[in-house]
């Protein structure tokens, strides 16, 4: 047998691969078949590919890279029935099935580890299969070209099979475009800010044109700079070359005049290349209906064409004969009233054809102009009054009834909140899907310690997020700007540096600052002359100038970054840096002028802002704007975001985070000026911060509630979409959970929570009500023993030290617990209900629960404040402040108590011993209850405010609280939430009359 070169061996096993097709085989014997005529010697032992990939062989590894994640990613495959998907389970049935033996096994997951990340949530009703994998193989020629692109830019693997996965789920729920009955689907794809959400509705884009839809419209944003960005990515990832050129010659210079790209596109070679008309290859071409330059002008004959192009003219354009042989058209266009209404106008002027098109309307930013926000108490009795888009897209829906329609979304709420029975309107009835939070994405984690149970005195750079990025807009010597203009030079400084010693510059192309605390344009004309000043007297080249910045230099961006980028290149002294701080010094202050106003509401405006993040300019300025830097609108390269405006409405708070997305290369160097309380005090920003954490935790609680409720019980959904309204309603009070003259009928009776936390929200304003409640408490306060337990955390992620804490404990009856639940008040009548139903049923009627054990920390004796209430024993008393414009707290149980009491539930579910490493035993069938009498205010002098000769005032205390009820406490059914219509005369009904409720 001849030794295989790396060539040989790597046709070989791709021919072996594709041979199997999407399932893993006996691999010897398909590369025997694959190397039999021109391979007949090629040595195929195991022992040569173990030698190849402990080699460097990256063509070959890339292949098997590839192939697994592939067979990783597969959801419920006949060959790996049972065994979930990205797990080393998983993995393990592939070898199987592949016949490998242990020691390639070990070193193909050395070099491809398993990619445990989470799927896509999926919240739907019931619908027909039709997009088989078979299917979606068979028509594949767009998505494997916009997978070969992404590839291409360095994604790995497995984000691509994410996507892969997750546009898969989105367009299997979508209408098959083949089938005769006309009927439309509705979805929502909820991302996060800055997230990616334009590849996942490109891939979605992609596989829908290759399933046979042959109408695209994309509205993409309400700017034309908006606009053109959603085109041209679409245009460069997902169209391609040969479509946008439609036949020109690219060596002749006359025929590419008024193309778009050609000559004044730094990235056009970039663009994808499908290797000639796609319409000559086999598949179909795409017609760009709307260009970089043109938003939709004049629609009527490139549609009208699609009649001239059916095979079979006296069958449907649906009918597959015609379908597949039919060029797609594909718009993107702005959410403008006259551009949609010139769209809808030209539509009726073809209205017979419609009837026959499988059209996909894809809605970014759908929670923006989208929604009806008219007052309903004004409109005509018996009609629908719609604000303009909202009637426009409507109408767009009437005329296209075989359209689907796909809204993209970071904050969800208002798009969940339509009004179901509206069918003319857009709430997602078919699907709603929560993607996963993609690798490499700096979010609300990044910026909050959110899970962090580190007391505040032992957080570093290394283990706290806002130690490593957030600052606040005050210090003892005034306000920080000019720190955060000075964070902001020393960060492109290092920016330039690494990429002088080995790091890719292109993450780099553009480095930017954001400057944000007003709406107003005379603000930001003010604040953009004041940091010009700043900049201009900062001395960047002077002896001042350089030992300001050496001192930040030292004091915060080298720890941070020897603490969370050993592994990039760092100088060693700032006078290594000092060249590279005059260089980007110079980058900054080029032409003059280091700021940019961006706070125009035209696209003139626009247009004539130097502000090209995706042409040939690189931008290394500072900006200052308001709303129009809200929603959108990605400032590529943001390092430094100087951050003051406030606003009481949670999603434009959310849409305002532009410090959320990718930072490849410089995570590290990311700050966050932003109001928050300090150590010397409190600033009249202190809120801003706080009140990110808080929505922050509205939207993973959202997004859990999704996860939980998403498992399919007995083949059948938990839920639908049409009852996600209610069961959000539970944990976002300042939410409208209808229109003001209807009502949701589908009503939460029942959520059970077996060994998970149940955290009300909701706690009465009223003093008196407070003193009420306080009072029910009083008779379980006597269940408390006077000694203290010692309570311990063992080393975990966050912190190699093991943590204690003491509390005061009691054991109480199961019917002496809800005996007391059952009779306290909520701010908001029936909030608590649908957890009462569940733990009342707790006594043998659902499950036996015999017992609770109470729990009531103390905090560090530093800080602790104590109070007999009502002549209890002393309890130590905490202080929280609610959320802005809610009657919820952001929290009740600190992480560490709570991680105490989860790990009690869990190991009493297995075996009725007391933790190894310290607390109580409990049995099986008790519960635990974390109780904290809550002081509001915002210091520890507001708690003891409310302290009198020991004792606390019992209507200044919220007895607040956190349930974790034993593992056993469930059913045989598994199903976790309960529904029941209102209006059984309206039982399949999204929506009743107010009146009829």
């Amino acid at each position: 047998m001849s030794e295989t070169p790396a060539s040989a061996l790597l046709e070989i096993h791709t021919s072996a691969l594709a041979g199997m097709g999407s399932v893993p085989k006996h691999f010897a014997r398909w590369a025997a078949l694959a190397a039999d005529e021109d391979y007949p010697d090629a040595d195929l032992s195991e022992e040569l590919f173990h030698t190849h990939l402990a080699g460097g062989d990256e063509a070959l590894t890339a292949l098997w890279s590839r192939h697994l994640t592939t067979w990783d990613f597969t959801e419920e495959p006949r060959w790996a029935l049972g065994i979930p998907a990205r797990t080393d389970d998983r993995r393990a049935a592939v070898y199987d099935r592949l016949r490998f033996g242990s020691d390639l096994r070990k070193a193909l997951d050395n070099l491809v580890p398993v990619a445990k990340i989470p799927g896509p949530t999926v919240i739907t009703r019931e619908f027909t299969p039709w997009y088989a994998p078979e299917r979606a193989a068979a028509r594949s020629f767009y998505w494997t070209s916009y997978e070969q692109k992404l590839r291409a830019k360095g994604w790995s693997e497995p984000a691509i099979a994410s996507l892969d996965e997750a546009s898969r789920a989105v367009v299997e729920r979508l209408t098959d475009p083949e089938q005769s009955a006309a009927r439309q689907a509705k979805g929502l794809v909820v991302g996060y800010v800055q997230s990616g959400k334009t590849a996942n509705f490109t891939g979605v884009a992609a596989k829908a044109i290759d399933a046979g839809y042959r109408l695209v419209i994309v509205l993409g944003g309400t700017l034309n700079l908006l606009r053109r960005q959603t085109q041209r990515r679409l245009d460069m990832e997902l169209i391609g070359q040969e479509n946008i050129l439609r036949g020109a010659d690219i060596t002749d210079l006359d025929s590419l005049v008024g193309i778009d790209y050609v000559g004044d596109d730094e990235d056009w070679p970039t663009f994808v290349r499908h290797g000639g008309r796609p319409s000559a290859l086999g598949a179909f071409d795409i017609e760009r209906l709307t260009t970089r330059d043109n938003d939709y002008k004049s629609l009527a004959q490139g549609i009208r064409a699609l009649e001239f192009e059916k095979r079979e003219p006296t069958r449907p354009l649906h009918d597959p004969a015609n379908l597949h042989h039919t060029a797609a058209r594909v718009l993107v266009v702005k959410k403008n009233k006259s551009v949609l209404t010139k769209l809808v106008k030209d539509l009726k002027q073809i209205h017979g054809l419609l009837g026959e098109l499988p059209a996909l309307i894809i809605d970014d930013e759908s929670d923006q102009a989208s929604v009806n926000t008219l007052d309903p108490k004004k409109w005509e009795q018996g009609s629908t009054e719609r604000t303009a888009i909202n009637g426009l897209l409507s109408q767009l829906l009437q005329l296209l009834p075989r359209a689907q329609y796909v809204g993209y979304t970071a904050t969800p709420f208002a798009n969940v909140f339509i009004d179901p029975g509206d069918d003319e309107d857009l709430f997602p009835s078919d699907f709603l899907i929560s993607l996963p939070r993609p690798a490499g994405y700096m979010g609300a984690q990044e910026f909050h310690d959110l899970d962090s149970g580190i007391p505040q005195e032992e957080r570093t750079y290394a283990n706290s997020q806002e130690k490593a990025h957030i600052r606040g807009i005050y210090d003892s010597t005034g306000d920080r700007l000019q720190e955060a203009m000075d964070a902001f030079v020393l960060s492109g400084a290092l920016k330039l540096y690494r990429a002088d010693h080995g790091v890719p510059d292109g993450p780099f192309r553009h480095h930017t600052m954001l400057v944000h605390q007003s709406v107003r344009k005379d603000d930001h004309a003010d604040l953009a002359l004041r940091i010009n000043s700043m900049w201009h007297e900062a001395g960047y080249s002077s002896s001042a100038g350089h030992e300001r910045l050496a001192a930040l230099w030292a004091s915060d961006f080298a720890p941070v970054s020897e603490a969370r980028a050993s592994d990039l290149p760092a100088p060693a002294t700032y006078e290594e840096l000092r060249p590279y701080v005059n260089a980007a010094r110079q980058r900054i202050g080029s032409g003059g002028q280091p700021v940019i106003v961006v706070n125009g509401d035209s696209d003139r405006y626009f247009d004539q802002l130097d502000l090209d993040f995706d042409g040939t300019a690189n931008v290394w300025k500072i900006l200052v704007g308001g709303t129009k830097l809200s929603r959108g609108f990605t400032v590529e390269g943001l390092t430094v975001t100087y951050y003051r405006r406030t606003t009481q409405q949670a999603d434009t708070l959310m849409q305002m985070g532009r410090w959320f997305g990718f930072r490849p290369g410089y995570r590290d160097l990311v700050r966050l000026y932003i109001g928050r309380e300090e150590p010397f005090g409190r600033d009249k920003y202190a809120d801003l911060h706080e009140a990110y954490e808080a929505i922050c935790r509205d939207e993973e609680t959202f997004r859990e509630q999704l996860e939980q409720y998403a498992v399919v019980v007995d083949g059948k959904p938990q839920i639908t979409p049409t009852q996600v309204p209610p069961l959000v309603a539970q944990h976002l009070p300042w939410i409208r959970p209808s229109a003001r003259n209807k009502m949701f009928n589908a009503e939460l009776v029942e959520v059970r929570s077996p060994g998970r936390p149940i955290e009300p929200a909701s706690y009465p304003l009223s003093n008196a009500v407070l003193k009420q409640n306080t009072e029910r408490w009083r008779p379980l306060l006597d269940a408390f023993t006077p000694e203290p337990v010692s309570f311990s955390n063992p080393p975990d992620d966050s912190s190699s030290l093991t943590r204690t804490f003491e509390a005061l404990t009691g054991t109480v009856s199961h019917s002496g617990l809800v005996g007391v639940l059952s009779q306290l008040e909520w701010e908001r009548s029936g909030h608590f209900a649908p957890h009462l139903t569940y733990l009342s049923q707790l006594d043998g009627t659902l499950a036996k629960v015999d017992d609770w054990l109470l729990i009531s920390p103390r905090l560090a004796a530093s800080t602790r404040v104590e109070a007999s209430i009502l002549g209890s024993l002393p309890l130590s008393l905490v202080r929280r402040s609610r959320q802005t414009g809610k009657t919820s707290f952001g929290r009740i149980a600190s992480v560490e108590h709570r991680t105490a009491a989860q790990r009690l539930i869990d190991t009493a579910s297995s075996t009725p011993v007391a933790p190894a490493d310290g607390g109580p035993a409990i049995s099986p069938t008790t519960g635990v209850v974390l109780l904290y009498p809550v002081v509001e205010g915002d210091s520890h002098s507001d708690v003891h405010a409310v302290v009198r000769n020991g004792a606390a005032d019992p209507a200044k205390i919220v007895m607040a609280f956190t349930l974790i009820p034993p593992t056993s406490a469930t059913s045989g059914d598994r199903r976790l939430v309960r529904f029941r219509a209102k209006n059984s005369r309206y039982e399949d009904e999204a929506t009743i009359p107010y009146a009829a409720s």
